[in-house]
């Protein structure tokens, strides 16, 4: 989560920029948009790449809880066969 709201403040911070101090009208020049669209274009590419990781982050997470979820259901099974064997063990034996 804490992920997903860097990669928002990553988005927002060139637009913050340009709102904190819009150029004027005159002055607006074709190089300073472009630059403007290229850092823009670069923030774009490593959000893209963020919202990627997170995912890969996501899937290996699950992935994990699943492999935990499945060795937990081995332990019980472990537990009720050594607890049956230990009642069978107390057992005394019929017939000798």
């Amino acid at each position: 989560m804490q992920c997903r709201a860097l990669v928002l403040i990553a988005c927002l911070l060139p637009l913050a920029v340009v709102w904190a101090d819009p150029p004027s009208s005159g002055s607006t020049s074709s190089p300073a948009v472009t630059h403007l669209n290229q850092r823009i274009a670069q923030h774009q590419a490593e959000v893209d790449h963020l919202q990627q990781d997170v995912g890969q982050q996501e899937s290996t997470s699950r992935q994990a809880a699943e492999r935990l979820q499945q060795q937990d259901r081995t332990i019980a099974q472990l537990r009720e066969q050594l607890k049956a064997a230990q009642q069978a063990a107390k057992a005394p034996a019929v017939g000798h």
